[in-house]
């Protein structure tokens, strides 16, 4: 028997997830929800149906996990609660100052619903946050440094678009690389945030946009907490075709770095790294990838949110445990 899933928002993550689920055989696309009138067709799944979110409860039954592909600034933060109480639910919650905040809410919403909701999953936070547990638990005497980029930021493009006066926007992070060499030496470096990355925007504002509005929409980006204030932010004012034309791929990656020392002074420097043709596509690989633990949790009868440190790496993968034990410990 397949995991049923269903996907909320069909932006460039949903449509990550829906590419994602033809390349796992124990899962089967049932429905896409979405905010907009559902008048068209998908692009791969022709024949599953589109359905406006007014409509989901009558879904309860059908769908063994819904993996939400919302913005963070204001999708989630609606959407999960109500969600969990339906449906066992993932998501790629990513304000990380927000967390645990957004961890109680859901937990809430999931334990009274008794359904399983896993949140903030994707690379960063998700794989990179297990990154960081793993290395300083195995080095204790040490320092993680992570980097993001170079690449295009959803999270942070979304919350661009979200400002009035912008039709759309990209936004790319770029790691210094003065910075990147210091922590690869293994010395213990002390930065402050903007010393390790730079944010720079680009931004197709409506057509009634004037030069006071840009100047506006560009305070309101530098400006914007847990996003851009805390960063040298650059902003350029582009035409939506050269947007189109020149920032249409959504790349992506980083590293996660940890300098420590053992005995003898000795130093041991872990390092994890991700080159991403598609961030949307990937993130959506791993959204997927824990949607089947958290069919399998629900399954036992477990309740709750969790978070990526929770699940047992065994619940991921889609082949039996002796095989997997065999192969590739």
């Amino acid at each position: 028997m397949k995991i049923r899933i269903g996907i909320c928002g069909y932006g460039n993550l949903g449509r990550g997830a829906e590419a994602g689920i033809a390349q796992n055989p124990d899962m089967e696309l049932v429905a896409v929800f979405t905010r907009r009138k559902p008048v068209e067709s998908l692009k791969i799944n022709s024949d599953v149906p589109v359905v406006h979110v007014s409509d989901v409860e009558y879904w309860k039954d059908k769908i063994d996990v819904m993996i939400l592909c919302g913005g963070s600034a204001n999708d989630l933060p609606e959407q999960t609660p109500t969600f969990a109480k339906i449906f066992n639910t993932v998501d790629s919650f990513d304000t990380h100052a927000k967390i645990p905040e957004y961890f109680k809410t859901v937990d809430a919403a999931a334990v009274a619903g008794g359904k399983i909701s896993i949140i903030s999953i994707g690379w960063d936070p998700g794989l990179f946050s297990v990154m960081r547990l793993y290395a300083g638990a195995v080095l204790p005497s040490g320092n993680t440094y992570t980097f993001w980029g170079p690449g295009v930021s959803q999270g942070h493009s979304d919350a661009i678009r979200r400002i009035d006066g912008v039709a759309d926007a990209i936004q790319y992070t770029i790691p210094v690389d003065e910075a990147v060499e210091r922590v690869k030496s293994g010395k213990k470096v002390e930065f402050e945030t903007r010393e390790k990355h730079k944010r720079v925007c680009y931004v197709a504002v409506d057509s009634i946009c004037g030069d006071e509005d840009k100047a506006r929409i560009e305070k309101e980006i530098k400006e914007m907490p847990n996003y851009f204030a805390d960063y040298d932010t650059t902003v350029n004012f582009i035409s939506q075709d050269e947007l189109r034309t020149n920032h249409g791929k959504l790349m992506h990656g980083g590293q996660v770095i940890h300098a420590g020392k053992t005995r003898d002074n000795n130093n041991q420097v872990i390092e994890f790294s991700l080159k991403l043709d598609s961030n949307p596509e990937f993130t959506a690989s791993v959204l997927l990838a824990y949607a089947r633990a958290a069919y399998r949790l629900s399954a036992t009868g477990e309740k709750g949110a969790r978070t990526i440190f929770d699940i047992p790496p065994i619940l991921l993968s889609g082949r039996d445990r002796d095989d997997v034990v065999r192969d590739l410990l």
